[in-house]
This record gives structure tokens, sequence and C-alpha cells, in this order.
């Protein structure tokens, strides 16, 4: 999973407060790579951050490539 701020330069409390997802979620989506990270979430951190949704897809889904 990607950190946040390597992102754009925001902290997890800045984002938890604009999106409703709690720090600790933050802190689990920013240092667990198991955690899953639902689209609504990413949806609303993308806002947050001020980046496009489909950016941000491609930062945490670019390495997925489909079977032959």
């Amino acid at each position: 999973m990607i950190r946040i701020e390597k992102v754009k330069n925001i902290n997890q409390t800045s984002v938890s407060r604009k999106t409703g997802i709690s720090k600790n979620r933050l802190s689990e989506l920013s240092n667990n790579n198991r955690t899953i990270l639902k689209a609504d979430e990413l949806y609303l951190i993308a806002l947050a951050i001020n980046a496009d949704p489909c950016e941000l897809l491609e930062i945490v889904c670019g390495h997925l490539i489909l079977k032959k």
C-alpha cells in the first residue's frame, strides 16, 4: 500500500477530518500491505488530497495484470 504522505504533502489527521475515515484506519492502510482499500475510501482520500481518483487508483493498483 502507499503512504498518503508520499502522494501529496498532507498528514493523516487532515485526511481523516476531511473524509471521516478514522486515523487508525488510515494508519492501517498506510502500514499494512494486506489491508484492503475500499473504493469509497480511495475516492474520498483522493478528494481530500486534491488528487485525481484515477491517478490514485493507478498508484495503488498499477502493478496488477490480467491473466493470459
